[in-house]
């Protein structure tokens, strides 16, 4: 689940309300207020930052749809989120189905976690680790993770089973420790 713990300032209440009146300017500078955070999310979610960029404008369109709905209560930031976050999922949902679709096999399920691994990479790299996940695995993983979404959550949202989003999980963690595994041994070649 995305938290919504801050409470708004006034003025961005007051930004808020512009918006909800129609005032452009105003709905710019909500965009252009929230655009670079979401964007991220976006990009987190989608396989490049063409997609990404799709989302975010079909994301901030359904912000300013559903504004006169927003309560006024915790944190906007919290709410715009869980819009982009959605938007991805009805995305993904029309133009996909989710199912497994790499075979595990040939991945080495015994290797050793080393954490310290994950704080040798950039975030770049491992933006890039994420969004070359499949796309079943992908979405299910951001959920899971970032999102805070309980695997029963995840399967009502995508209409999955929950054994599919726990099994989507696992592989995509597999494929993920693969993946910072491959990458630790070219940066240790390289040295």
């Amino acid at each position: 689940m995305i938290e919504n713990t801050t409470i708004l300032s006034e003025n961005e209440s007051e930004l808020i309300r512009f918006c909800i009146a129609g005032d452009r300017r105003s709905q710019k500078q909500l965009y252009d207020l929230h655009a670079s955070k979401m964007f991220a999310v976006c990009l987190r979610y989608s396989k490049n930052r063409e997609e990404a960029e799709d989302i975010l404008q079909e994301g901030f369109v359904q912000v300013f749809k559903s504004l006169k709905n927003f309560r006024f209560e915790g944190c906007f930031e919290g709410w715009v989120r869980r819009i982009m976050v959605y938007s991805y999922v009805k995305h993904y949902r029309s133009n996909s189905k989710l199912h497994a679709i790499i075979k595990l096999d040939s991945f080495d399920r015994s290797e050793s976690e080393n954490e310290d691994a994950v704080s040798m990479l950039s975030k770049k790299e491992l933006l890039n680790m994420v969004q070359n996940l499949p796309n079943c695995y992908r979405i299910v993983f951001n959920l899971y993770v970032f999102e805070g979404f309980k695997h029963r959550e995840i399967a009502e949202q995508l209409g999955i089973s929950e054994g599919t989003s726990k099994s989507n999980f696992y592989d995509a963690k597999v494929i993920l420790r693969r993946a910072v595994a491959n990458s630790l041994n070219i940066a240790k070649q390289n040295y």
